[in-house]
């Protein structure tokens, strides 16, 4: 921990920013880890890896926590501006994205578990492949963020209506599945909510994006590009990471 009595140089703020950094990194890659093995989980039908998928839930909330003191403390004691001061408020959000994308992954688990009582349903790889992308995309986000670089997070925003078009894609032929074979209804509802809650990690993914570019530039992304087309389908699926 900081000594309180530490003078209030440039130098102990940018150690601090810099530890800082390497917690997001953390988080960062604690989350991408997350949605790799809830990916695994679903597409090897393994209910021990998704039980270590929630159980490892609690420690991205506690790191995330633990950022979010540590930048309480930045604020109170070392009064960063400019520059400094937009990476700290950045920070706050993202640690909040990288934990709420850790809480999707838990959920996938937990529905995989769910998925793992029944019959095998074939739509479930192409989940599988969806999370991948995404995986990529918050891999991707998160390097971004912590390198500083504004040209590769505006390469992850660009790409967000392209999960969006898979996504939508994905969720039609999810529908087909439920209209062809009534069996599998149950199956499919359970994967149309892992798909919905893979394609808001990679909204969050393009949050960070965003964040990024304001972080590094001063100035916000905008207008930006959306192609997911289920809302108008007439069907909805409420965004949650709990069940």
């Amino acid at each position: 921990m900081t000594n309180l009595n530490e003078p209030h140089t440039a130098k102990v703020l940018d150690r601090e920013l810099a530890e800082l950094l390497k917690l997001i990194a953390r988080i960062g890659g604690m989350a991408e880890n997350q949605i790799e093995e809830a990916s695994r989980a679903l597409l090897e039908r393994d209910d021990r890896l998704a039980a270590e998928v929630i159980k490892r839930d609690q420690e991205v909330d506690r790191l995330e926590a633990d950022i979010q003191q540590k930048i309480l403390h930045m604020l109170a004691l070392r009064a960063p501006v400019a520059d400094d001061l937009r990476l700290v408020v950045s920070a706050i959000s993202a640690a909040s994205a990288f934990e709420r994308v850790a809480d999707y992954a838990a959920n996938a688990a937990k529905r995989s578990m769910v998925l793992n009582t029944m019959p095998l349903v074939p739509a479930a790889r192409p989940v599988v492949r969806l999370m991948q992308m995404v995986k990529r995309q918050l891999h991707a986000a998160t390097n971004a963020f912590v390198e500083g670089d504004a040209q590769q997070a505006i390469a992850v925003w660009e790409h967000d209506d392209e999960i969006d078009a898979i996504y939508s894609s994905l969720f039609r032929e999810i529908l087909t599945y439920m209209m062809e074979d009534p069996r599998q209804i149950s199956a499919c509802a359970h994967l149309l909510f892992i798909a919905k809650n893979v394609e808001r990690v990679g909204d969050h993914s393009t949050n960070i994006a965003e964040l990024t570019y304001f972080m590094v530039t001063g100035k916000q992304l905008r207008d930006r590009p959306k192609a997911d087309v289920t809302s108008s389908l007439g069907y909805s699926l409420d965004d949650e990471a709990d069940v």
